[in-house]
């Protein structure tokens, strides 16, 4: 480890009282060391993963870690705090902070020493030596390994700690020890992937339960021996990430939690696997991937792991929305090219399997017209089918597809499509939880679970709330269809506010997943709500391109390398590309593109702009009713928003052009904001 940390990356007097400013002074001197090359970058690829999820672990710990190609060597830089930063743990501060920088394509050498560290972290003795140590040079060969720890009787290879009561039981009694299996993975497999390792490790240990684990970080992983599994008496997941070969678990008692509970309180969920393998629950895993089964996932998460319920309803419907997109993106820009090459009225054309002239305009545009509403077609079996996986995998596809059928038989459109992709991943989730005979559980994905919910969903859907839905749907089509005024603008400010606030995120992709609805079944009104989404998500990518070509000293050199690429971006319907900025500076740069956002909405709802295609930028111009009006709220909104952020970030101190270039490296102490 003696190439990762030096005392130069140590700091034992950390000043810092908050999280970003802790991982900005740790990351300048990973600059200072040469081992990062654009600090804003590199802060904005921590930030992105402390977003995921908090890093902030039990015991005064927090872990900032990323995987960056700002970073060219493997780097930890270690801080510790007097007043200690809050990074999200449950019991309070963290005093002990590491920031672990590797490389986008670290080696696996590395990966391996960097998961070691974490496994360390997990030693009371190596944490405490670290609060003692008053040497930046001693506590760095700590870190690396190179100065052993004190510790009142080192174990030898193959002992155990002293046993907890369950463990003197079993030894009393002289029967096997209870086996459990576990996996353990998060989202940059660096850090705490290992650390619910050893944790779970040590609490069986500690309790007397065999268990072994295997890690699915990021160099990959080394599957647990079949007979190891076959002999387990329950399963453990800690994990952020799927599991890879679930079906290999089939047929256990499983604990499904988060991988900070793997770490925080292993001796819970080892107690909790013994009360399930008592009562005899049994996971129903599938064999082709392991579909999420009653112990899987969000379903199966409980307590303190289970997220609100509202985060989980918004993970459900994103889920849908994510594989309905390239449906509507097809179908819609070829029904959008139709409209172009044979006006609107081809959509009324017959059927090209019947009439196809080779050498007409309109036969093409027919048939390119027919092929997009086919894909079309899809939109709402689709949305539903993948809502209701998202909720409880491969079981739901097809009571999730059979429910978005009979929402369009009904008429219930859109809104039918997301109720019944719920209802369906519901019903699987109770069918999944209802203990089943041994010889049943390896028909229940394929048969029996489709069965049973497709006939109820069914029910639901055509007997008891489609109609329901269907009314709901007609009278928002109606309120479309009526929009004037201060209405429409209210509806474009709101739209546009939505589209710019995180800028390709959640609420991003509800305004785009409520104007893609429209869609489905075009008005006037809807088309409307489709132009001023579609307007409103080229503006911040555009205002930061425009801001960083008129006041180049207010950013670093990497990003008005980013600018130059905003104008593609912007230009293309990329709402992401502005993203680089917004996580650099978000209290300045995200109020900025909402504002221009909210005035480019509210123009195009006024100028009473329309689009047909589900997608913006410039190759749909074509398309667009009132396109010269529609350009000018673009232009508008970029305005605003450019001028926003240049007198914002004006408004702070700051160095002559040539602090751009030094931003780079780290020496530009005129930013004084980081990602958050």
């Amino acid at each position: 480890m003696s190439e990762l940390i030096t005392a130069e990356l140590v700091d034992l007097d950390l000043s810092a009282a908050t999280k970003d400013a802790a991982a900005r002074s740790l990351a300048e001197r990973m600059v200072a060391a040469h081992r990062v090359t654009d600090l804003d970058g590199f802060l904005a690829d921590v930030a992105a993963r402390e977003a995921q999820m908090p890093t902030g672990l039990d015991g005064g710990i927090g872990i900032p870690h990323c995987r960056s190609e700002h970073v060219n060597a493997p780097t930890l830089a270690f801080g510790r705090s007097a007043a200690g930063i809050d990074f999200g743990a449950a019991d309070g501060p963290a005093d002990l902070i590491f920031l672990i920088a590797a490389p986008a394509g670290a080696d696996d050498d590395h990966l391996t020493i960097l998961s070691g560290l974490a496994r360390r972290l997990m030693d009371p003795e190596f944490t405490a030596a670290l609060r003692a140590g008053t040497d930046p040079a001693a506590v760095a060969a700590l870190i690396r390994g190179e100065e052993p720890v004190e510790e009142p009787a080192p174990e030898a290879e193959g002992t155990e700690p002293e046993a907890g009561p369950e463990a003197k039981a079993v030894e009393a009694a002289g029967s096997a020890p209870f086996r459990i299996v576990a996996v353990t993975s998060c989202p940059t497999g660096i850090a705490h992937t290992y650390m619910a390792a050893e944790s779970l490790a040590a609490a069986g240990r500690a309790e007397g339960v065999e268990v072994t684990v295997e890690t699915q970080g990021s160099g990959g992983f080394k599957k647990l021996d079949p007979a190891v599994v076959a002999a387990a008496d329950a399963v453990i997941w800690a994990h952020d990430v799927e599991v890879r070969e679930k079906a290999r678990f089939r047929g256990k008692p499983l604990v499904d939690v988060g991988v900070k509970a793997g770490i925080n309180r292993p001796a819970e969920l080892i107690a909790e696997a013994r009360r399930k393998a008592e009562r005899g629950e049994i996971a129903a895993v599938s064999e082709a991937d392991g579909g999420k089964g009653s112990g899987d996932g969000e379903a199966g998460r409980s307590g303190a792991d289970q997220a609100h319920f509202g985060v989980r309803l918004r993970t459900y419907l994103m889920s849908g929305v994510s594989y309905m997109v390239p449906f509507v993106a097809a179908g819609g820009l070829l029904i959008a090219l139709s409209f172009a090459i044979g006006g609107y009225e081809i959509a009324s054309a017959k059927s090209v399997a019947d009439h196809f002239v080779w050498g007409e305009a309109d036969s093409w545009a027919a048939l390119l017209n027919q092929i997009g509403s086919a894909a079309f077609g899809f939109l709402v079996p689709v949305l539903a089918g993948y809502i209701a996986y998202g909720m409880a995998d491969r079981p739901a596809l097809v009571p999730g597809f059979v429910g978005g059928a009979i929402a369009l038989t009904v008429n219930a459109g859109f809104l039918g499509g997301l109720v019944a992709g719920l209802l369906a991943g519901a019903v699987v989730m109770a069918i999944q939880r209802v203990p089943v005979h041994a010889t049943l559980r390896g028909i229940m994905p394929v048969l029996v679970i489709p069965l049973i919910a497709s006939a109820v969903v069914g029910f639901l859907m055509f007997i008891v709330v489609g109609k329901p839905i269907a009314s709901l749907q007609s009278a928002l089509t109606d309120w479309l269809n009526g929009l004037s005024g201060s209405n429409a603008v209210i509806l474009g400010v709101v739209l546009g506010l939505m589209m710019c606030f995180d800028m390709g995120g959640p609420l991003n992709k509800v305004a785009y997943a409520f104007a893609v609805g429209g869609l489905a079944d075009p008005t006037d009104g809807s088309l409307k709500v489709m132009a001023a989404v579609m307007a409103a998500g080229m503006v911040p990518p555009l205002a930061m391109a425009l801001a960083t070509t008129v006041r180049k000293k207010l950013f670093t050199k990497t990003e008005r390398e980013n600018g130059r690429a905003a104008w593609v971006l912007g230009a293309s319907f990329i709402t992401e590309g502005a993203i680089p900025f917004a996580a650099a500076d978000p209290l300045r740069v995200i109020p900025s593109v909402m504002a221009g956002g909210a005035v480019t909405g509210a123009l195009s709802m006024t100028f009473g702009a329309t689009l047909r295609a589900p997608h913006g930028g410039a190759f749909v111009v074509p398309l667009i009713g009132e396109p010269f009006l529609y350009l000018l709220a673009i232009a508008a909104g970029t305005l605003v928003a450019t001028a926003l952020v240049v007198l914002l970030k004006g408004a702070r101190r700051t160095a002559p052009d040539t602090a751009g270039e030094a931003g780079a490296t780290g020496s530009d102490d005129s930013r004084v904001t980081v990602a958050v």
